[in-house]
């Protein structure tokens, strides 16, 4: 990546104004059409000295501002005394240094801010990986924007003739040696992580998908005491965590979460963090988070599906989570919402409003996708008895003298298990016999 703006030479290092298109007659203002851009940039540890916005349908192909509004941008910039820019778009490396010279700063467009954050917050090996793969990839078209020395010609004592070796071609296979290895060691990575997916043992699994700060980190902490960071900032987490969540009745299911999706996400990193993502989508069911207190929920929405579809998971089972309502004044608000998702479930995570129903929606999930059925457990087979009260829901047991009854609601999967390991379909003549009412008359 670029050197950091703070090594600007002019201006206070941390601040930035922010910039950025919006659609021709959009009444919202600069700072309203920029207020994901500003999270960001603070998330990314920026100040927002300023935002400005120009009206028109597409960039500037050359410098995504029309000269005018360069200019302008130039002239806040010096006003505000900013060490940088930063646009809410992906910009060219044309638009990008079209930009530089205009206003003497650094610029930022949206994708390398994004990555910048990214870098901030991996924690594991793989999470580093991803986002280091992801920045290389990025650089690799704006290596001629990035350095001053690309042009110099390489030469040594010995060689005759000919102009030498561009320093930008030896750059670019250094790149390419590093993307190389890189993506040789996130394989290595995802083939231990496909082991210990493949070793689990076969409980439904729930994953919490979402855009990013609409709560998933703080509901998995909630619900399984997991104890993993729930920053109110976007992006706190990137690893996919899995923690074993006991319903009521003792049953154990597997909760996941994930990193969260983002409005104009690099392709990058969707590329790089795809194994991380697709370990989650291998669930049993979604749900699906969304901030219901956000005045764009329904577009956040539409981006959660989008990705999802990028993913191949668009077709999977899913509960649409409305997050945060101890923050939304007028519940009347959600209506939308519950137009495009009428069997939304709104609830707040920090207060527990709502909590009953979000259970019993998962409840009324297993109960329609799994298979209700009566199972004897011979005394031989007893061993299964604890396995099955932790990955089904057991309905009713009794013991009689050929062994335990049990009703269970299992998965396919764990009933064909079941089956194969000594349990059997009871059978009529393996129910005890209805116990007389005390009330009953007998025949003398």
């Amino acid at each position: 990546m670029r050197d950091d703006p703070s090594g600007a030479q002019r201006g206070h290092a941390t601040e930035a104004i922010l910039f950025g298109l919006m659609p021709m007659g959009d009444p919202r203002t600069a700072a309203e059409a920029l207020h994901e851009l500003q999270l960001l940039a603070e998330t990314a540890e920026f100040v927002a000295a300023g935002c400005m916005v120009q009206h028109r349908r597409h960039a500037d192909p050359h410098s995504y501002f029309g000269s005018g509004k360069l200019e302008e941008l130039a002239e806040a910039v010096r006003l505000a005394h900013s060490g940088a820019v930063i646009c809410d778009d992906s910009l060219t490396p044309n638009q990008a240094k079209a930009i530089e010279t205009a206003v003497g700063v650094p610029c930022l467009d949206r994708s390398e801010l994004i990555l910048q954050i990214f870098g901030m917050h991996a924690r594991t090996p793989q999470a580093k990986f991803q986002v280091e793969l992801a920045a290389l990839q990025y650089e690799m078209p704006r290596l001629r924007r990035r350095w001053t020395h690309l042009e110099r010609q390489r030469g040594g004592i010995g060689v005759r003739g000919g102009a030498g070796e561009k320093q930008i071609d030896v750059d670019k296979e250094l790149l390419r040696s590093r993307i190389a290895a890189v993506q040789k060691e996130l394989k290595r990575i995802e083939q231990h992580k496909e082991r210990e997916v493949g070793a689990r043992p076969d409980l439904f699994t729930i994953a919490l998908v979402g855009y990013t700060n609409a709560g998933k980190s703080s509901l998995l902490n909630r619900l399984t005491d997991a104890g993993v960071l729930a920053e109110n900032r976007l992006f706190s987490t990137l690893d996919t965590r899995t923690r074993p969540w006991r319903l009521t009745g003792g049953r154990t299911v597997l909760l996941t979460d994930t990193v969260g999706f983002l409005r104009k996400l690099p392709h990058q990193l969707v590329a790089s963090f795809h194994a991380t993502l697709e370990e989650a989508l291998h669930a049993d069911l979604l749900l699906v988070l969304v901030d219901g207190s956000s005045a764009e929920a329904g577009e956040q929405l539409r981006t959660v599906d989008e990705v999802l579809e990028s993913l191949g998971a668009g077709g999977l089972a899913r509960i649409t989570v409305l997050n945060k309502l101890d923050l939304v004044t007028d519940r009347a608000s959600l209506a939308p919402l519950w137009q495009s998702e009428p069997k939304a479930v709104a609830v707040s995570v920090r207060t527990g409003e709502g909590m009953p129903q979000l259970m019993a929606a998962i409840q009324e999930h297993l109960a329609a996708v799994e298979n209700r059925v009566e199972l004897l457990l011979p005394h031989s087979a007893g061993a299964l008895h604890g396995e099955i009260r932790v990955k089904a829901t057991v309905l009713s047991e009794f013991y009689t003298e050929a062994g335990c009854l049990m009703e269970i609601q299992a998965s396919p999967a764990l009933l064909g298990r079941l089956l194969a390991e000594g349990a059997r379909r009871a059978e009529p003549s393996d129910r005890p016999p209805p116990t007389p009412h005390p009330d009953e008359s007998t025949d003398s």
